[in-house]
């Protein structure tokens, strides 16, 4: 299994003049700290030229063995992690009314989704909320399809929630409330990378391109990672 060291390896929040990451009073997602556009740049030109370390416990590396879930998506129907129609899939957790990484990392999915169909390989594309209250399955109905025709929106109980942000170390946390907008959230901003199966394989930070992504989901899906 590949995977991204969340703590001292690329810093997903890297300057809010890159992502606009929650605006003020930023915080930081899956614990990383926000860094310098300089120390930002620096650390994305060597890790962009580098290949994803193969390496599963090694220490500072996180130890997400990711899990099964059981929600719903934006048609009311259940959903667990196994794809239905035995995809490879792309996870990414959210909310429909973020403006921040959320504008980054769905994007960067669908573009992946759509050069990996370009090659001839089908994966499905997946957001869990982190807003639940106001990402009802209508709201996800509607928003999903604005970023990509096979996303698909998920919700559900705040224990099913619970369960998936915990295997997936997700921690979420209002920071402030914009008066228009609603509550603003600190949240993951890596997208995963699950098997047919719904197994953790591996993730993503989404300031990585949609090429480089789509070439390493494209090992997994032929069985060369």
């Amino acid at each position: 299994m590949t995977v991204f060291n969340q703590r001292s390896g690329i810093r997903t929040a890297v300057a809010a003049s890159v992502f606009a990451c929650v605006a003020a009073g930023a915080g930081a997602h899956n614990g990383v700290v926000h860094e310098s556009d300089e120390e930002a740049a620096r650390h994305l030109r060597e890790q962009g030229n580098r290949k994803l370390p193969a390496q599963k416990n090694t220490p500072g590396f996180p130890n997400i063995k990711g899990g099964d879930f059981e929600l719903i998506d934006q048609f009311g129907a259940k959903r667990t992690s196994k794809d239905p129609n035995n995809r490879f899939q792309l996870l990414f957790f959210g909310y429909a009314k973020c403006k921040a990484i959320c504008s980054v990392a769905l994007p960067r999915m669908a573009e992946v989704a759509d050069r990996l169909e370009a090659e001839g390989v089908l994966v499905t594309p997946l957001m869990i909320t982190v807003d639940p209250e106001r990402d009802t399955v209508g709201a996800l109905a509607e928003a999903a399809p604005k970023y990509h025709s096979r996303l698909v929106g998920l919700t559900g109980s705040e224990t099913a929630l619970e369960e998936a942000y915990r295997a997936f170390q997700i921690e979420r946390k209002v920071v402030f409330v914009d008066p228009e907008q609603g509550a603003v959230y600190a949240h993951g901003s890596y997208i995963y990378l699950l098997g047919p199966d719904g197994s953790f394989k591996t993730l993503f930070p989404p300031i990585l391109g949609p090429d480089r992504i789509a070439e390493l989901v494209h090992g997994y899906v032929k069985g060369k990672t």
